[in-house]
């Protein structure tokens, strides 16, 4: 046989060899690792908000489950429903609690009746702060009084806070407001130490969520309430039960949305769906807001133009009156709770170096505003 033959006749008995190794490498390599599924089911979250489907705040609520479910990476997904579908608005926090829902969306101030602390988490006392100063507040120092909080209602609950709501308006009035000896006797729709507060200038307060607020309008079981926001209000068909809207107040000039998770539930995802559920809220804080100044202001001029209402800014006596109001209710409540006291002069503290540094160093805004655009209808 010429070297050449001999060659050729070699060839195919070494590729025979060489794809034998491979595979046997291939094999061995399987062998040595264990087999991982690529598609394995998610963890779902039942989350109930405390809105109507037509709330912007169902809106907002969808923002942040929208930023969980993509973060997540198809390991976690929240499956949101809007208010009423398990418990009513008022009762997420319980439902969260004892794991009938495993979260909420809400605000501190719908479980006020547990304590009144949960207003310095959402409607407190006026320290000179702005929401996105008092939710800064919440993320630097607030922390542990909320922690101690839950602890002392026995809540099994962990709470997240996004989106500083703008100052919510006094609110809807058949006639308009003139001074503050005009609120006395009215039955009035608020909820929080927003309703103290209103009741020491005289009025009878009812609290409702937000889907009763027009019916009971309507009944005469309230003759004047505020909710939220022009939006919210608009949609909820404010206009059609009011014509005078009263713009601007103290009663809650500060406000967050509540995010809360069952504490069992929470801490028995690992740790980077914690924190994709923590960190969500953070991200979906700077939407919600974009989203309110964007429909905010166009639903203000809809009511102006399209539904006739007549908008008018709050009078300033009855600012004046309602920081006497918070003076009252503050100095009670810090002598009855020490947990309330405690939490109160974290948030002064606070303020008083927070809300110094803006107020001193902020540029006149309306200033600007009236230089471009003219002077304001105010």
């Amino acid at each position: 046989m010429s070297k050449e033959k001999a060659i050729q006749a070699q060839t195919p008995t070494r590729r025979k060899f060489l794809t034998g190794a491979a595979a046997a490498t291939a094999g061995a390599a399987i062998t040595g690792f264990p087999m991982i599924s690529v598609a394995q089911s998610p963890i779902v979250l039942k989350m109930q908000g405390a809105w109507g489907a037509k709330d912007i705040f169902n809106e907002m609520a969808e923002e942040y489950v929208k930023r969980v479910n993509e973060m997540a990476g198809g390991r976690l997904r929240i499956d949101y429903l809007v208010a009423g579908s398990v418990v009513k608005p008022f009762e997420v926090m319980d439902a969260t609690h004892k794991g009938v829902i495993d979260g909420a969306h809400s605000v501190a101030v719908y479980w006020y009746g547990k304590s009144k602390i949960a207003s310095l988490f959402g409607t407190g006392p006026i320290t000179g702060c702005d929401a996105a100063q008092a939710l800064a507040w919440i993320h630097k120092q607030g922390g542990p009084f909320y922690e101690e909080l839950m602890q002392k209602l026995g809540l099994n609950v962990v709470s997240f806070y996004a989106m500083p709501m703008p100052t919510q308006p006094l609110g809807w009035f058949k006639k308009p407001i003139k001074n503050a000896s005009q609120l006395k006797g009215f039955k009035y729709r608020t909820v929080g130490l927003a309703a103290d507060l209103m009741q020491e200038l005289g009025m009878k307060v009812t609290q409702l969520p937000g889907g009763e607020i027009v019916p009971a309008m309507e009944r005469g079981v309230i003759d004047a309430f505020e909710f939220n926001n022009p939006t919210s209000d608009r949609r909820f068909g404010a206009q059609d039960v009011a014509k005078n809207y009263m713009m601007g107040s103290y009663h809650q000039a500060m406000e967050f949305f509540e995010i809360i998770f069952n504490k069992k539930k929470y801490q028995s995802l690992p740790k980077d769906l914690q924190a994709v559920l923590r960190y969500a809220a953070e991200a979906a804080s700077t939407s919600n807001y974009a989203t309110a100044m964007d429909n905010y202001s166009k639903d203000l001029q809809e009511l102006k133009t399209k539904d006739k209402v007549n908008v008018i800014r709050t009078p300033q006596g009855i600012f004046d009156v309602q920081l006497k109001a918070w003076d009252k209710l503050v100095d009670r409540l810090t002598k009855e709770d020490p947990l309330f006291k405690k939490t109160w002069e974290s948030q002064k503290a606070w303020a008083k170096r927070v809300a110094y540094y803006s107020l001193f160093n902020s540029a006149d805004y309306k200033a600007g505003y009236e230089h471009v655009f003219g002077k304001l209808g105010f």
